[in-house]
This record gives structure tokens, sequence and C-alpha cells, in this order.
């Protein structure tokens, strides 16, 4: 099968080994796998942080969004057949969706939604594993509680703020706040449902201040958590919660004691990478997700096609990734 990889961390996306085309054995399913031809991927910042960070042991295929049709199946499968159209985030210690052919286990795959077609399906597995898990499941906010509290979203308008701010706005009662930094992006958040969105290049107190708010209960940091820490400590009320998903080159944990607050961790290939007892959570979840898209309650985050899953594509994909200015989420899929 054709397969689009790197073999050297931390080359400049415009060096020919950053991605290039091979062709690589496809895979044979075991056990509990789906194997899925791939019809659309989204990229997301994971892809370009393992590209530049992590060397590989031989040709390694990035991407884990995907939608396809499943073409064969493990002998202890249960929730799929053969025919059956997928989406799913992958396994960060497995293969990619790069690729013609993909492996995922079921118990981390959901039904696609039946209303969107298969590229703008693929902006939303990941994005959606991560904003639920960060909601639900790290702070645990109940579907339909929230009333009265708030949730700062930093960084709203990527991928998973641009699901998040769906999830909460349409699922709880909280007063959402996303920011944004541009008018383009300051849009978008607005348009998927936040009450009030400020501006994280400017200082975030006299914004929130002026629309009403003084202090929050919640907050998510979705990037650049160590330049908002300070702030994020000072704005969130005592005994509130952060919830974070980048990587902090520090994070001194003691300026949250006096107020008593809670530090949250959320990596949605966790339950993936240690077989997890409720792996099959993340089958549940996208599933419900699914179910909440064909209901018209969210949206595709598509911010935009790059067109053909090719290497110039995935190439033109990275460059945005990593200029920090993509709204919404990225998607390719075969013409």
């Amino acid at each position: 099968m054709k397969a689009i990889v790197y073999d050297k961390a931390g080359l400049p996306i415009d060096d020919p080994r950053a991605l290039y085309e091979m062709e690589l054995p496809r895979p044979e399913p075991q056990a509990r796998d789906l194997l899925v031809r791939i019809e659309a991927i989204a990229v997301n910042p994971v892809d370009s942080k393992l590209r530049l960070g992590v060397q590989p042991n031989g040709p390694r295929v990035l991407g884990w969004d995907a939608v396809g049709t499943v073409e064969a199946v493990g002998e202890a499968v249960e929730l799929f057949k053969v025919g059956d159209k997928v989406w799913y985030a992958g396994d960060i210690t497995r293969q990619g969706s790069y690729a013609e052919y993909g492996l995922v286990d079921e118990r981390i795959a959901g039904h696609c939604p039946k209303s969107l077609k298969t590229a703008d399906a693929a902006a939303l597995p990941l994005t959606s594993i991560t904003a639920w898990e960060l909601l639900f499941d790290r702070l645990r906010i109940p579907e339909g509680g929230g009333h009265g509290q708030s949730l700062l979203v930093i960084g709203a308008s990527g991928g998973v703020g641009s699901i998040l701010v769906q999830l909460a706005r349409k699922l709880t009662g909280l007063t959402v706040i996303g920011t944004a930094s541009r008018p383009e992006s300051r849009k978008w958040v607005t348009d998927l449902g936040a009450h009030l969105v400020i501006d994280h290049s400017q200082p975030l107190q006299p914004q929130l201040t002026a629309g009403g708010i003084h202090q929050v209960d919640h907050v998510i940091s979705l990037t650049h958590t160590e330049s908002y820490y300070a702030q994020i400590v000072e704005l969130l009320k005592p005994q509130g919660q952060l919830a974070l998903i980048d990587d902090p080159a520090t994070l001194d944990a003691m300026p949250l004691k006096r107020k008593s607050i809670s530090l949250h961790w959320e990596f949605m290939f966790t339950r993936s990478m240690y077989r997890a007892a409720d792996m099959v959570e993340q089958h549940k979840l996208l599933d419900r997700v699914a179910a909440l898209l064909d209901e018209g309650v969210l949206k595709t985050t598509v911010g935009e096609h790059f067109g053909d899953i090719t290497v110039d594509n995935l190439r033109r994909a990275h460059a945005v990734l990593e200029s920090s200015k993509a709204v919404g989420k990225i998607v390719l899929a075969r013409s």
C-alpha cells in the first residue's frame, strides 16, 4: 500500500525527507482489529510534534484521525462488520492514517455519522475524544449540569476548542468563555456558541470584568499554558479546576495550593497506550458524538479542506499547523 512517512526527526517541513511517499505492506488485522480502507484524514498538532521531536525506528506513518470502510476484521471483533463506515483517532503506539489502509482496535473506533461527508467527519474524532474527556471525565461536569458556573477555554478556535465550546454550550449549563486573538478566529468561536470571546493576546482579567465575570470556576488551557499560568491562577475561584493538554516546559503546582485548585491532565491516547479496562468508552463516546452530529446538535469543525491525501498537501497542512494560525481543523480526502 502507499503510505506517507518520515524517518528522521527534526527536519523542516520543506525538506524532502520531512514527509515522503513509500510502499509498505498492507497490515493484517489481529484479534479485535479492524482493517480500514482510509478515505479521509485530518492533521493535528501531535502529527507535527512527533515529526519534529520523536526519532522513529524506521519509516513511521503519522496521522490518527481517519474515516474509512472496514475491509476485514480480526477473529475477536464484535462491534463492527465488513462494509461498515467507521471513524477513529487511533493509537499513538501504532502506525497512523497517512496511508491507504490502517488498523484500529474496535474499542476505540465508532460508527461514522451518516449526515456528514467523509472529510467533514474526519475533522472530529481526536478532538471530540479529547474535548469530551476533558469536560466530562477530567473535570467531571455532568451532562445537563454546570448551571451558575463558568468555563474559560484558552485557545478556543483550534481543533479541540472548536468542539469543546460546542459540547459545553449544548450539553451543559456552563457559561462558556473562549479566547481568540484575530477577528476571524473570534467570529469562529462566537459562531460555535461561546457566550463571551476575549483576546488572549491582551490581559484576560480586564476583559472578563468588562463582560461581567470576575472569576471563573473552570479553566481548560489548550495551548501555551505556561504563558497564561499566573493569570489562570488569579482568575480561578477558590476550589476551582484547571485542565490542560499541552506540554509546558515546567509547571509549578505550588501556586495552586492557596486556592485548593485541582489540576487535571488529558491525553486521549492514554486508554489505548495502556490497554485500559475501559477502552471501549471511546467507542461509545464516538458513537454518541456521531448521533449528536446526525441530530444537528453539533456541527463539523472543518476550517480548511486541503484536497487529496498527497505529500504536497500534507506538507502544506503541517506548515499551517506550525504557524499556529489554523482555525478549526485541516482535512484531506481521497478523490
